[in-house]
């Protein structure tokens, strides 16, 4: 009877001692597939980010050329601008294809203009490569400057051109003799008139004016 009542005992002794191996296996592979799943995601993640760090600066890389394209095509944009002569109150005076009176400005110096922000949104300047429109002559000699922005302006003998925001129609030519943003303005007249005498560097005696653009 002694040995009966002993035996139950061992025998939960050892099923207890064999579900404790179960856990601790049971745990260990646990571990084993979460390790397994921690490696797999670092590895996509080194895998990845090369991919990212390339496609960075790939769009780095672009930032340089597309400013230089949109450059281009300003510059580009300057296309030519024909020239052609219209009457005026002085006489025959050069204008622009639409038939709007140039000026020159007195505060420009050799290649340079002197005429920008508020002044060129007065005085817009003539921009592309000059030529006589179809069926003109023109005795003065073309050419160009480049202003800060790369933009190509028109020259005549020598002087950037600008049309005048107060003309409103063609032959009108309210900005001569305006002084503002620093020196006064001149229309270019091919013949006649009383205007600058054509695109000299020398203004006309009495150049004044009670208008005032600056």
């Amino acid at each position: 009877m002694g040995s009966r009542a002993v035996e139950p005992s061992r025998t939960r002794g050892e099923t207890g001692t064999r579900c404790q191996g179960m856990g601790k296996r049971a745990a260990a592979s646990a571990a084993t597939i979460a390790g397994i799943a921690a490696i797999g995601l670092l590895t996509a993640c080194a895998s990845s980010s090369p991919a990212s760090s390339s496609s960075a600066a790939a769009g780095s890389a672009t930032t340089p050329a597309a400013s230089a394209s949109a450059t281009a095509s300003a510059v580009a944009a300057s296309g030519t601008a024909a020239l052609k002569t219209e009457s005026s109150s002085l006489g025959t005076v050069l204008a622009n294809a639409q038939g709007m009176t140039v000026y020159w400005f007195a505060a420009d110096h050799g290649t340079t203009s002197a005429c920008s922000g508020a002044c060129a949104a007065a005085w817009p300047p003539v921009i592309g490569t000059p030529k006589a429109a179809a069926g003109v002559t023109l005795s003065g000699t073309l050419g160009t400057i480049t202003r800060s922005d790369g933009s190509k302006q028109a020259t005549y003998n020598g002087h950037p051109l600008y049309t005048f925001k107060a003309d409103s129609a063609p032959g009108q030519v309210n900005g001569n003799k305006v002084n503002g943003f620093g020196a006064l303005w001149y229309a270019i007249t091919i013949s006649g008139g009383s205007g600058s005498g054509g695109a000299s560097t020398t203004p006309t005696s009495g150049s004044t004016s009670t208008s005032s653009w600056s």
